[in-house]
């Protein structure tokens, strides 16, 4: 029966891009109902989005979860503030990391996991041009090697 399930999953690529991903969390997150309905149809955006510390307590900011289709009046504000779900020992670490490095959280994905929704949180470092630069000319250099060993390989008939 758990086979029928689609398993959701939105990635921020843009995260991937313009960070460097030193350690990754995985959150709870504190949702209105209408708001799950809307993830489960994958209508969240990460564009902007980032993860702040307010008064010793996670939120995710700017995370956009669009309104559900059906919601009528009960629907939530797109744009608001959400809270985020750690252990205050795993809080007191990122806050000092945090102060300390001058790193940044970025939302990396939210995913369902056991029925609750969850987001995976990244402690990161900004790139520069060309660390970004290196990335994608390693990245087209992989596909080239795929591209050419397929063609290699491939049975001719």
């Amino acid at each position: 029966m758990s086979d029928n399930k689609a398993k959701f999953t939105l990635i921020n690529k843009k995260a991937f891009h313009d960070y460097e991903i030193l350690e990754k969390y995985e959150a709870g997150i504190v949702l209105q109902g209408t708001e799950v309905k809307a993830v489960r149809q994958g209508r969240a955006s990460f564009k902007d989005s980032y993860a702040k510390v307010i008064n010793e307590e996670l939120w995710v900011v700017n995370l956009h979860i669009s309104p559900y289709d059906h919601g009528g009046y009960s629907n939530h504000d797109p744009l608001r503030q959400r809270k985020l779900l750690l252990h205050k020992d795993e809080i007191r670490r990122l806050i000092g990391k945090i102060e300390e490095r001058g790193l940044t959280l970025a939302p990396l994905k939210i995913f369902f996991k056991n029925g609750r929704v969850k987001m995976e949180l990244g402690l990161a470092r900004g790139k520069k041009l060309h660390d970004k630069r290196q990335d994608i000319a390693k990245r087209d250099q992989a596909r080239d090697a795929q591209r050419e060993l397929k063609d290699k390989y491939r049975v001719k008939l």
